[in-house]
C-alpha cells in the first residue's frame, strides 16, 4: 500500500472510531475510547488492505484491458469469498476477543448472522469502489497508451508515403535522361522532339507527384502523352491501345502509376519492328489494367525494383485493395484498383481511433453504470436496514428491496459484462440450422 493511502486510512479510521465512541458508547472513558480506536484501525486496515491486495493481484493476472469479462467474473467470486471471510474474522475478534460480550460458540450458533451481514455488505462498499478505482485507472493508462501508438503509426505511415512519392521524382528524370542520351546518338532530331516532350510530361510529374490520388482521366492523359515521347524513340517496335471505360473517368488511382508500369514494360521486354511489344491499357470490373506480350529481355543491370513495389505499397497505405499481378507464358498485367472517393493515410486512422475511441467511451460508461449501481445498492440497502430495525423491527420489509434490487444488479452485471452470450450464440445458431435442414 502507497504511504499516500496509508496516511488517510489512518485518519479514516480515527475518525470512525470518535464517531462511534461518541455517538454509541455509554461509558466514555479512556480505556473504552482506546478499545474503539484498536477496533476501528483493525476494521479499516483488515478490510481495505485485504481489498487492496486482492485487487492489485487481480490487476497483474487479469488486467481490465485484457480479459474483461474474465476479469469481472473472477472478482465477484474473490470479493465475495474474500470478505465473507475478513468480516467474520473482524466481527470475531471484535465481539469474542476484544469485548468478550459473547463465547466462540454463542457467535458461530447465528446470533451475529444479521451484524455479519450486514458487515458484509460495507466491505462490499469498499471493495467496489477500489475495484471502479482500479479499472477507471487501467483504463486511463489503455487509452493514453492507445493515443500514443495511433500518433506514431500516424505519423510512421505519413513519413513512408512521403518517402514513397519522393522517389518518383529523381527516378523519372534518370529514367528519361538515360532515353534522351540513348536518342542523341541514335537520332538527334528525335532526341529534340523528345526533349520537348519531356519538359510537358516532367511538368506533371511535379503536379502530381505529391498526391494521394489522381482522377484516372489525368492519368490516362498523361500515359497517351507518355506513350508518344516512347513512340518517338522506338517507332514501329511498340503498339499502344487503349480501351478504358468512361465511366471510369472521374475515379482514382495512385499517381504515375501508368507512367511506372509504361517504363517496366519498355525496361523489362525488348521490342523490335519484326516483333513488336503491344501495351494494353483498359479496365476490367473495378480495375485499371496494364497488359503487354511477354518478350522478356536479359538483363544487363539489375533492377532497382522502384516501380512496380512502389505503387504496391502507395496502394497498401491508401486502401485494403490489393495491387494484383498475372504473368503467364505470353503476356504480364497488372491489375491496379479504381477507387471510387479518395482516401487519406492520416485521416483513416484517426478515424479508425474515433470509433474504437467511441466503441471504449460507450463501454465505459456501461461498465461505470454497472458499479454506479452495484455502489448504489451497497449504501441504500443498509441505510433502509437500519431505518426498518430503527422505527418497526417488528415488521420485516427490506428484505423486498433488498432481494428484487440485487436480483436487478445480478442482471445488469451479467448484460455489461456478456456472461452467457456465448450460450445465447449456440442458441441461435442451432436454430438456423434447424431451419435450413427443414
Amino acid at each position: 500500500m502507497k504511504y499516500k493511502n496509508l496516511i488517510n486510512l489512518c485518519w479514516i479510521s480515527l475518525a470512525t472510531a470518535m464517531f462511534f465512541f461518541f455517538v454509541f458508547t455509554d461509558e466514555k472513558t479512556v480505556g473504552n475510547f482506546l478499545l474503539t480506536i484498536i477496533i476501528s484501525f483493525m476494521y479499516s486496515f483488515v478490510l481495505s488492505m485485504g481489498n487492496g491486495l486482492i485487487n492489485d493481484f487481480l490487476n497483474k493476472k487479469f488486467p481490465w484491458s485484457e480479459a474483461t469479462t474474465k476479469r469481472a467474473i473472477i472478482s465477484i467470486v474473490s470479493i465475495l469469498i474474500a470478505n465473507i471471510i475478513m468480516v467474520y474474522f473482524c466481527n470475531y475478534m471484535n465481539f469474542v476477543v476484544f469485548q468478550k460480550v459473547a463465547t466462540t460458540e454463542q457467535y458461530f450458533s447465528g446470533k451475529y448472522n444479521f451484524t455479519n451481514w450486514f458487515t458484509i455488505n460495507i466491505a462490499l462498499l469498499i471493495s467496489a469502489f477500489l475495484h471502479a478505482k482500479g479499472f477507471m485507472e487501467e483504463l486511463k493508462k489503455t487509452s493514453r497508451k492507445e493515443v500514443v501508438e495511433q500518433k506514431l503509426i500516424a505519423k510512421s505511415a505519413n513519413a513512408q508515403f512521403e518517402s514513397l512519392k519522393n522517389q518518383l521524382d529523381p527516378h523519372f528524370l534518370f529514367n528519361s535522361l538515360n532515353v534522351l542520351s540513348s536518342l542523341i546518338d541514335e537520332n538527334p532530331k528525335q532526341a529534340q522532339k523528345f526533349t520537348a516532350s519531356m519538359s510537358k510530361i516532367y511538368r506533371y510529374v511535379l503536379e502530381q507527384k505529391d498526391k494521394e490520388l489522381v482522377t484516372v482521366e489525368d492519368e490516362l492523359e498523361f500515359a497517351q502523352t507518355y506513350c508518344d515521347l516512347l513512340k518517338t524513340r522506338f517507332e514501329d517496335s511498340v503498339d499502344f491501345e487503349f480501351n478504358v471505360r468512361k465511366e471510369d473517368y472521374r475515379r482514382f488511382v495512385v499517381p504515375l502509376s501508368l507512367q511506372l508500369l509504361l517504363e517496366n514494360c519498355i525496361k523489362h521486354n525488348f521490342a523490335t519492328s519484326s516483333k513488336p511489344l503491344l501495351i494494353r491499357i483498359f479496365s476490367e470490373n473495378d480495375t485499371l489494367c496494364i497488359e503487354n506480350n511477354l518478350q522478356v529481355r536479359e538483363q544487363i543491370k539489375e533492377s532497382s525494383g522502384i516501380g512496380l513495389a512502389n505503387i504496391v505499397q502507395r496502394y497498401s497505405l491508401l486502401t485494403k485493395r490489393n495491387v494484383f499481378i498475372e504473368k503467364s507464358e505470353d503476356y504480364f498485367k497488372v491489375k491496379l484498383p479504381i477507387l471510387s472517393a479518395k482516401p487519406n493515410v492520416v485521416n483513416d486512422i484517426t478515424q479508425d481511433k474515433d470509433k474504437a475511441y467511441e466503441r471504449a467511451q460507450k463501454r465505459v460508461k456501461e461498465i461505470k453504470s454497472f458499479y454506479g449501481n452495484l455502489i448504489s445498492y451497497c449504501i441504500v440497502i443498509p441505510f433502509l436496514i437500519i431505518i426498518n430495525l430503527i422505527t418497526n423491527p417488528d415488521n420485516i420489509w427490506f428484505f423486498f428491496p433488498m432481494l428484487g434490487w440485487g436480483i436487478g444488479v445480478v442482471a445488469h452485471g451479467m448484460s455489461v459484462f456478456e456472461i452467457g452470450k456465448n450460450w445465447e450464440e449456440r442458441k441461435i445458431r442451432e436454430i438456423l440450422e434447424k431451419r435450413h435442414k427443414q
